[in-house]
């Protein structure tokens, strides 16, 4: 592309940026306004004054197969050597710090636990784009619980994109799960075999997406100064459609920047090279592996892009697998509903870690998150935007 058509795309990228902010940013404004009125609800809900800050007791890089440096880091509460490891996957543009509450939960209960960077996300490094695939990240997988965890008992937790990695796991290292894996948890995934991408954004949509989205993802990407700039200046809208795809509920405007950080601050060379391998993906054999094994689904009624039919697959293999849906609930369920998910998690290892007969058949339970509501319910009848900023500048 000659520089003159450069920089016409570039112009091109600022002016439809700005022409939504114009057209749609009143409206957006009032619903940034109307989140900041549930900032320090998440702080109540799970016990902190700071819920989205989190000291790791240690930080290590490990090195995958084809030489990548992974960002990963551990919680090792005292007393928690004698107990099993809890290890998190993230999923698609996210990064470790979307597990922020889980983790929490688990540490102050004892438990030690692991959280990695996948590959291209948060801070691990990006190699070749032709190993941006759910296979490599179950080879990555691999090595950070052979670098963290070589020997003690492990529990996976999945999300999204870091399910079907563990998925990957199972079919490369079967042995691992039947010895090793006490407990494996999914949360918003899929086995595959349907096309994540055509039907999360419906068909015909999805099928452009998957065709064209890799090339535009691309150029969008060889400009990222104009995308950050174009990002800061519709940054109402931007929390918006984060807000709208990623939750089912209202969620505090921390959380929604909290989410948009992660989901927009991926590299869209990543983005880009990842959409194929989400299309393809299909581990359904792998979860033979899990047979016998306490396992968990969790959806989020809403979710867009994973709805709790696209689990089905997983919960049809594995008899005995509870499959637990929270009604108001989007794909970044374990931000939204963090109480709901860190017990069930919690309960999840408990059973886990005692010897009981083997439960047959489906266990599928639906799930309101009423304290969440009633705290919403509360927060939005007694705080004003005003008062929440100022509350949010005192800090």
């Amino acid at each position: 592309m000659s520089r003159s058509r450069g920089l016409t795309a570039a112009g091109l990228g600022l002016a439809v940026a700005a022409g939504a902010v114009s057209a749609g940013g009143a409206m957006a404004r009032r619903a940034t306004l109307q989140r900041q009125r549930l900032d320090g609800i998440d702080g109540a809900e799970v016990g902190a004054a700071h819920p989205f800050d989190w000291i790791p007791d240690a930080i290590l890089a490990v090195t995958t197969d084809d030489g990548l440096s992974l960002h990963v880091e551990v919680d090792e509460p005292v007393g928690s050597e004698t107990g099993p490891t809890v290890v998190f996957a993230h999923g698609y543009c996210l990064a470790l710090g979307c597990w922020i509450h889980q983790r929490r939960a688990l540490v102050e209960a004892g438990y030690r636990v692991v959280c990695y960077d996948q590959r291209g996300h948060g801070q691990s490094a990006h190699g070749d784009i032709a190993n941006d695939t759910i296979d490599q990240l179950g080879r990555d997988l691999h090595a950070v619980i052979a670098a963290t965890t070589p020997t003690s008992p492990l529990m996976l937790v999945g999300h999204s994109m870091g399910g079907m990695t563990v998925m990957a796991l199972a079919d490369q290292h079967p042995m691992v799960i039947h010895e090793r894996v006490i407990a494996a948890a999914f949360l918003a995934t899929t086995a595959g075999g349907d096309g994540l991408i055509t039907t999360g954004f419906g068909r015909h949509l999805g099928a452009a997406v998957l065709r064209n989205g890799p090339g535009v993802l691309a150029n969008i990407a060889a400009r990222q100064g104009v995308w950050r700039r174009a990002r800061i200046l519709g940054r109402d809208l931007e929390s918006a459609l984060v807000d709208r795809f990623s939750f089912g509920s209202p969620v505090s405007q921390e959380t929604v920047r909290y989410a948009a950080d992660m989901l927009l601050g991926t590299d869209l060379t990543v983005v880009a090279a990842f959409l194929p391998t989400l299309e393809s993906h299909d581990k359904q054999a792998a979860l033979a592996a899990f047979a016998g094994i306490d396992t968990l689904v969790i959806n989020g009624e809403e979710d867009r892009l994973t709805p709790p039919e696209h689990s089905q697959a997983i919960v049809d293999a594995l008899p005995g697998c509870e499959h637990v849906v929270i009604t108001d609930a989007g794909h970044l369920v374990m931000l939204e509903h963090p109480a709901l998910v860190n017990a069930n998690l919690l309960a999840l290892i408990d059973r886990a870690l005692v010897d009981h007969p083997a439960v047959t058949g489906q266990r599928k339970r639906k799930v309101t998150d009423i304290a969440r509501r009633r705290a919403v319910a509360k927060a939005r009848g007694s705080r004003t935007p005003r008062a929440s900023r100022a509350r949010a500048a005192a800090r």
